[in-house]
């Protein structure tokens, strides 16, 4: 009888250890739910219109830059070790449509991944070293076609940064002892994480964090 009750006494112990876990967060999506209302327009001066509808971000030309800025992002959310996907479209113009800035390694150091800048074509990070994605190694170059979706992913990881357009390799770079820092102008305005667009037209949706 006494090894029953010892064993019932156990087993509600355990049970309440199960309770009090705590359930650590892996996976965001930040255009459903409460978080599509924690979307603000970054405060670039001269800045065109934010609009939310249906998990869809649209952003209209600037002049010349238009932002939008998450402000439920916090402590946490990882700052390296995760990754970013996202959907973007350029539906007017012919250059930046769907660029991002996010946290690398802390919550206090920050770059962007560009998207169809410097005329329409060029990928790449803003900044490595102080040198933008038009000066670095990140560099690359293709086509995008106003009317369809892109998808994007980045890697953030301990040592380096990672993307893909599309499913294709655009950036695989060490960031190891490398000075991280966002691109001059008014593209903090974006901070801690948010999109920015140039004389474009753009919608952004699907936009998920998660730990890798």
């Amino acid at each position: 009888m006494r090894f029953v009750l010892f064993l019932s006494f156990l087993m509600s112990v355990s049970g309440c250890h199960r309770e009090k876990a705590t359930i650590v967060e892996s996976r965001w999506s930040l255009l459903q739910g409460t978080r599509a209302e924690q979307w603000q327009q970054a405060g670039i001066p001269d800045e065109g219109g934010l609009s939310i509808k249906e998990e869809e971000l649209t952003l209209t030309p600037g002049q010349p830059m238009t932002g939008a800025k998450f402000t439920g992002w916090s402590e946490a959310l990882p700052s390296t070790s995760y990754a970013i996907t996202y959907e973007a479209m350029r539906v007017q113009g012919d250059d930046i449509f769907g660029m991002v800035t996010f946290p690398v390694g802390s919550h206090e150091a920050h770059a962007t991944f560009v998207l169809g800048g410097w005329g329409g074509t060029v990928t790449g990070i803003s900044s490595i070293d102080f040198a933008d994605a038009n000066e670095n190694s990140t560099r690359g170059e293709q086509v995008f076609e106003n009317g369809r979706w892109h998808r994007v992913r980045i890697e953030v990881r301990p040592e380096d940064l990672r993307a893909w357009v599309n499913d294709r390799p655009v950036v695989n770079v060490s960031i190891k002892g490398r000075k991280i820092s966002l691109r001059p102008g008014f593209i903090d305005h974006c901070l801690p994480f948010g999109f920015a667009t140039w004389n474009t037209t753009a919608k952004i949706r699907r936009v998920i964090i998660e730990r890798l």
